[in-house]
């Protein structure tokens, strides 16, 4: 069973619709015991990076991703998702992430710059260490995906980056290591190429 986890924000309907575009079920969720059994697990959303925290802590929900994550269960994070692999945000200093990846996540701050960064953007595909599982099998480089994000990724270990965007910085995109894998984008808002990038995650063996 591939879930979707429910922690009362976000745009988790438009993820489970574009997954039944392509006929797949994606359960939405906050149970313990689902999660605990799901074989991969999906993380959406446009949110605060300390209020999801402490939503999914208030389900308890918050360890039990983490654990399973490190159990080495496929794990899909879309926007604050990604996000919260990290260890810390300026989002809320006060909060830590999952910590599965190391580094920081930071906000626009060129001058000049509107932020939020709203609407579509190029991404361009980097080298990873490992070509197996790639998200962006059979889309070419450049093409243009939909973003919503006020902040953005700063991982420490470069060797991870899949993609990059330019939005006044140069800044990550999407990242991917082991069992996990991570985008700043909108899949489900991104029409024919965000299905497909998520349908090459959804069909994953």
């Amino acid at each position: 069973m591939i879930v979707i986890v429910d922690y009362g924000m976000g745009n988790l309907g438009s993820v489970q619709k574009a997954a039944q575009v392509l006929g797949k079920h994606l359960q939405v969720t906050d149970s313990k015991a689902v999660i605990k059994k799901a074989k991969k697990i999906i993380l959406p959303g446009v949110a605060h990076f300390g209020k999801t925290i402490k939503e999914l802590k208030r389900r308890k929900l918050f360890s039990l991703i983490r654990e399973r994550i490190k159990e080495g269960v496929p794990f899909f994070g879309i926007c604050i998702g990604m996000q919260l692999l990290l260890e810390e945000s300026e989002e809320a200093p006060s909060m830590r992430g999952f910590g599965i990846v190391r580094g920081k996540v930071k906000r626009f701050k060129t001058p000049g710059l509107i932020v939020p960064h709203m609407g579509w953007n190029q991404v361009k595909k980097q080298e990873v260490r490992s070509k197996k599982q790639d998200l962006f099998k059979g889309i070419k480089d450049g093409s243009y995906f939909y973003f919503a994000n006020s902040y953005y990724c700063v991982p420490k270990d470069k060797e991870i980056i899949s993609s990059t965007t330019h939005y006044g910085v140069e800044f990550v995109s999407s990242i991917y290591k082991d069992n996990i894998w991570g985008v700043q984008f909108h899949p489900e808002k991104s029409q024919k190429l965000g299905l497909k990038l998520l349908g090459n995650f959804l069909n994953l063996k």
